[in-house]
């Protein structure tokens, strides 16, 4: 690989000559086509080798090309990858907020331009395809042949690595998208201290690697005429002059955030002879275990269901009459072996005239300890249905139990969110309809119904009390005698 000052931050030893070609280039890029994510790679430093040849000024890197790039510096270089992917990401993160032009003060990056300074072999390439930067967790899970780990700093100073043993490591870094300029700034300033903190620790634990910055997909900014303004006006900070630039900047944002919607990620398939026999999915997906009086908990969402996410899933099998769907996972909660198993089963009921399914288990197996959940009391739906529920856990409104008291589950809570699973009567890749856990009367509804029923209760009271009034039969006329009434009487 080779140190290139392509990007913009990278601009102690970029002429005036130089800003102007990167503005240029930068609004080319932005209006020829808005489908490219930068890629950065690094090795860490005292870590040397062969140096890559950049592609030429325009050229669009593709899949093949960045696998190449990949696997040249992953076959000599360090196998211990950590991978920072951005939610978005365009060149103008780098030429707005980087300091491009001569205000360095404004600088968000100081710990990303100081780990490229001090790395003898370091590659940029500002415009990769988006497919390719979207596929790049595939990509060195295929080389490397490992699992990527998703990763904060705080679960990576607990985590001793081996040089000799390669480990994929991903950090997920958030992206503002606010209408705010400054918000984005801040966001990314963020974001640069994360990944501060990661080579702070990977340095303290004398482990090489190898780093990759990227983002999952691109940011439109539409904001080429503004790079190329500030580009020739020669070191003017965008700051000093923001009044009018952000109100057109929150036009562009408000039209972005109307075209751009939330993707929806596919389930996880299982397939038996060329045929889906199971699927899952789920919002969210989350284990705690109970260790010193405190709950730990672990994310396993993004391991799971995502763009590129391919989990492991030997161990399970289907047939008519029973499914086992196995979830095998990496480095849980200290835990190098762990798998998330769901069992489920179908029947005849003679009452209801037909077959139901039900998830019987929900298992965790870890280090050869088991630990089960009985869900058969409350997950149950027709199996010919996939079966559906906003919220599945195991500690608040519990739809799972631990199997006995004294079963290692009571140690751990599992927690679903937007839960959905199917196990039999599969037809393609879509889910069958949905029966949902939600019944008919819910808890509002009872509230309601028992609410009116005790004032109209109230309103029968006080109508049959009133209907019992009686008037008096006589009454004291005050211009005649007065009325006397004996005491015989």
């Amino acid at each position: 690989m080779a140190s290139s000052g392509t990007a913009s931050l990278f601009l102690q030893r970029i002429p005036g000559s130089m800003t102007v070609f990167l503005a240029v280039f930068s609004v080319l890029i932005t209006v020829q086509c808005h489908e490219q994510v930068p890629v950065i790679i690094w090795t860490s430093e005292g870590v040397s080798i062969p140096q890559q040849a950049l592609p030429t000024a325009g050229h669009i890197v593709g899949h093949q090309q960045l696998a190449s790039y990949l696997d040249k510096a992953l076959n000599v270089g360090p196998r211990n990858v950590v991978l920072f992917l951005q939610d978005k990401m365009s060149i103008e993160d780098f030429t707005m907020y980087g300091g491009a032009f001569g205000n360095k003060q404004d600088g968000v990056f100081p710990n990303l331009e100081g780990a490229l300074q001090a790395s003898s072999s370091s590659l940029v390439l500002p415009a990769v395809s988006w497919p390719a930067s979207n596929a790049v967790i595939g990509q060195l899970q295929d080389q490397l042949e490992t699992s990527p780990l998703y990763m904060d700093p705080e679960t990576l100073s607990q985590l001793r690595l081996n040089a000799s043993s390669p480990a994929l490591l991903v950090f997920r870094l958030p992206y503002g998208t606010g209408s705010d300029l400054l918000s984005a700034k801040e966001i990314l300033s963020g974001n640069d201290e994360v990944m501060g903190q990661v080579m702070s620790i990977m340095k303290s634990q004398s482990v090489p690697f190898t780093a990759v910055y990227t983002g999952l997909q691109p940011f439109r900014k539409e904001a080429a005429s503004r790079s190329l303004e500030t580009g020739l006006g020669g070191g003017r900070s965008l700051l000093q002059s923001r009044g009018g630039y952000r109100d057109r900047w929150r036009d562009r944002e408000r039209q972005q955030r109307v075209k751009e919607q939330p993707g929806v990620y596919p389930p996880v398939e299982f397939k038996e002879d060329d045929k889906t026999c199971m699927m899952l999915w789920a919002k969210g997906l989350t284990v705690s275990i109970l260790r010193n009086n405190r709950w730990e908990e672990h994310d396993l969402t993004p391991a799971t269901f995502g763009e590129g996410v391919s989990p492991k899933l030997h161990g399970s099998d289907c047939d008519k009459s029973k499914s086992r769907l196995v979830l095998n996972y990496e480095n849980v909660l200290g835990h190098r072996s762990f798998k998330l198993i769901f069992v489920m089963s179908q029947r005849h009921y003679t009452v209801s005239a037909r077959r139901w399914f039900t998830l019987d288990a929900v298992e965790l197996e870890y280090d050869g300890t088991k630990a089960t959940f009985n869900g058969s009391r409350n997950i149950y739906a027709p199996a010919e249905y996939s079966y559906h529920c906003k919220s599945v856990s195991s500690f608040r409104w519990p739809l799972l139990v631990p199997r006995s008291a004294k079963d290692p589950a009571n140690q751990w809570r599992v927690s679903f969110d937007d839960f959905q699973i199917q196990g039999f009567s599969l037809s393609g890749s879509e889910f069958s309809y949905a029966s949902d856990c939600a019944g008919f009367f819910s808890a509002g509804i009872w509230m309601g119904l028992l609410t009116s029923l005790l004032m109209v209760l109230v309103l029968t009271y006080g109508l049959h009390m009133i209907m019992q009034l009686l008037t008096m039969d006589r009454f004291d006329d005050p211009k005649g005698p007065g009325i006397s009434v004996p005491q015989t009487e």
